[in-house]
This record gives structure tokens, C-alpha cells and sequence, in this order.
């Protein structure tokens, strides 16, 4: 029996910005949207799948910024990421619905919208248009991208299975 061949997702995932923007405009001279996304994606569940599935039906392609573990520290504290940036982006380009992914540095995802001008941009619906950083917002608007907030699925959050681990833990 002949093995199946394994594709690594490591092809995409960009190591730079300039990479990532090579290829949104090959997309674009190919006629396609591109929808961007952006997070921690720290402990990926159900909620981010879902979450990820929704972002990627507002384009043709979806890029996921990562924030890197210097990033994550800095929005969530010492004890994360639990996972380390390298297979956050792997993991997430290894799902179906993403095509893309870019670790960036900042706790904000300004410049790589900036570069990038993207057609769409998925939010958590946790945000509302009022709600987003200022400077992100002000990029959206310069460059007209359609912004979709996506609902959270009750009960699915990387923090409530940080808890349960850690109730599990005490029991234990």
C-alpha cells in the first residue's frame, strides 16, 4: 500500500511581510479577494475553526496574522502563550480554510494591513467597528476594507481551557 504524500503547511507560512505581500498581489492580478484575520490562536478549538471557516467565506483567500509569542506575552501575560508562535502558524496553516499565514511582532496588526490592503478583515464579535484600535480602524478606512465581525461560539475560549486544565489539575 502506497503512503499518502504529506504536504507541509510550512509552505504557507511567510517568514516576512514583503512575502506575504508578494503574494496578495498575485491574488489580486488573478482577480481574487483576500480576507486577513489576526490573533493569538494560542490553544486552537472549535470556536477558532468555526471562527476561522466564517473569515475565510468573506474572500477567495484568507491570511492569518499570528501574533508572536513576544506579542502574546505583552496582551496576555508571563504564563502564555501555552503554545509557541512556530506551531501556532503551523497548525493554523495546516487547516483547510486558511490559506496563509505571517507571525508579526506588534500587539497590533497595523502595518501588515497597512501593506497588505486586503479586501475584508474578520473580527471576533466581541468588537464592534467603535471598539477596534484606533490606528487599525484608521487603516481600514484609508484603504476601504469591508470589515465582518464573526460571533464567538458560547463556551468554546482558549482561557476557559486554560481554566479547566487548571481545575482538573488541583483534582488531580
Amino acid at each position: 500500500m502506497t503512503q499518502p504524500t504529506i504536504i507541509s503547511p510550512e509552505t504557507g507560512i511567510f517568514k516576512t511581510l514583503d512575502q506575504a505581500v508578494q503574494w496578495r498581489n498575485s491574488l489580486k492580478q488573478k482577480g481574487l479577494r483576500l480576507a486577513v484575520t489576526n490573533g493569538c490562536f494560542d490553544i486552537l478549538h472549535r470556536g477558532h475553526a468555526e471562527y476561522l471557516l466564517a473569515a475565510r467565506r468573506t474572500a477567495d483567500a484568507l491570511l492569518v496574522l499570528v501574533n508572536s509569542d513576544a506579542s502574546v506575552r505583552s496582551l496576555k501575560g508571563p504564563d502564555r502563550p501555552v503554545n509557541c508562535e512556530y506551531d501556532r502558524a503551523y497548525l493554523l496553516a495546516s487547516m483547510r480554510c486558511v490559506d496563509a499565514v505571517l507571525v508579526f511582532d506588534s500587539p497590533r496588526c497595523t502595518a501588515e494591513l497597512d501593506a497588505l490592503q486586503p479586501d475584508a478583515y474578520a473580527k471576533g464579535g466581541d468588537y464592534t467597528f467603535e471598539t477596534l484600535n484606533e490606528q487599525e480602524r484608521a487603516v481600514l478606512i484609508k484603504h476601504n476594507i469591508k470589515v465582518h465581525f464573526i460571533p464567538f461560539v458560547p463556551d468554546h475560549s482558549t482561557t476557559l481551557i486554560l481554566q479547566k486544565a487548571a481545575c482538573r489539575g488541583k483534582k488531580a
